[in-house]
């Protein structure tokens, strides 16, 4: 064991029991989440958000203990910071706040792309303290703490993004924390792994929601519409600010899957234009094949 981490297990034994005391810094969607599910499992929540109006109302619902715009208000109190900020916003948050770290606060950020993202920050992070990566699979395309909802964890996959840098301690206990939110199945993934996983099953899914809204203007089609479509467009309705941010973050590997996905859309049109049907239909038995491993 590395001398830092014996460090951590002497500096940390509050967040490893089970009466630690929560911070979520931004109380939207995902904050408010976290926060309302964290309270209905007995600990006190402390929230930091910009905006009165948020705190006011997570305050007004019960979603949180007490709250603050100011961080030196809450830090001195909080086990455990969850990091519910946009990817870029994180690292300028810790520079100017992390002085008012509780000794020994176990920091965990959900930001939707890792590489290039945990690194740093753990290398900025208080060497008394650890900072953890970490993905519940269970956002919303609303924005906004109204849209909070604490059932979304209910059976949802969590990932977790350790380093070289985290203990076992910090792992063991987030992967409790995972079970006691309600989540489904909690895997681990190296920083790498994971983008490219998100790559295809995130970002990608919503290139295609957003280009298929965008392929005509389809208002006066409201009236026709099933099921497929608003299955399929649902994550068109996007944080416009967020997403781009996240594309851009991991560009190389998105720019790889919109271009594999391209040519199978261009592979399908080549069968379509020469009329192979038998070619359509086992490109079809193979996609309900894949689908149903996916339930």
């Amino acid at each position: 064991m590395s001398p830092k981490a014996m460090d951590m297990n002497s500096l940390h034994p509050r967040w490893a029991g089970s009466r630690c005391v929560f911070g979520i810094v931004g109380l939207g969607v995902m904050g408010g989440s976290f926060a309302a599910r964290l309270r209905q499992l007995g600990y006190k929540v402390y929230g930091m958000d910009l905006d009165p109006d948020t705190l006011k109302y997570a305050l007004e619902q019960g979603i949180i203990d007490s709250g603050s715009p100011d961080p030196a208000q809450i830090l001195p109190l909080c086990d455990v910071v969850i990091f519910c900020l946009y990817p870029t916003r994180i690292q300028p948050w810790i520079e100017t706040h992390q002085q008012d770290l509780k000794p020994g606060a176990l920091l965990l950020e959900i930001s939707g792309v890792k590489t290039g993202i945990t690194q740093p920050l753990q290398e900025l992070v208080r060497p008394d303290c650890e900072l953890l990566s970490i993905h519940p699979m269970c956002g919303r395309e609303s924005q906004g703490i109204r849209y909070s909802d604490p059932k979304i964890f209910d059976g949802a996959n969590f990932l977790i993004i350790p380093t070289s840098r985290n203990t076992p301690e910090s792992r063991r206990f987030v992967q409790g924390l995972a079970r006691e939110l309600g989540c489904g199945t909690i895997s681990e993934l190296d920083p790498e792994s994971h983008d490219r996983m998100i790559g295809f099953l995130s970002q990608l899914t919503h290139v295609i929601a957003v280009s298929l809204m965008n392929t005509h203007e389809n208002s006066h089609l409201v009236q026709y519409t099933g099921d497929s479509f608003r299955d399929l467009t649902r994550i068109a309705r996007i944080n416009e600010n967020m997403w781009p941010e996240l594309f851009l973050l991991n560009r190389d590997i998105l720019l790889e899957e919109t271009n594999q996905f391209l040519a199978a859309v261009q592979q399908f049109r080549d069968m379509l234009a020469a009329g192979d049907r038998q070619g359509m239909k086992e490109a079809m038995i193979e996609s309900t094949k894949r689908r149903e491993k996916f339930g």
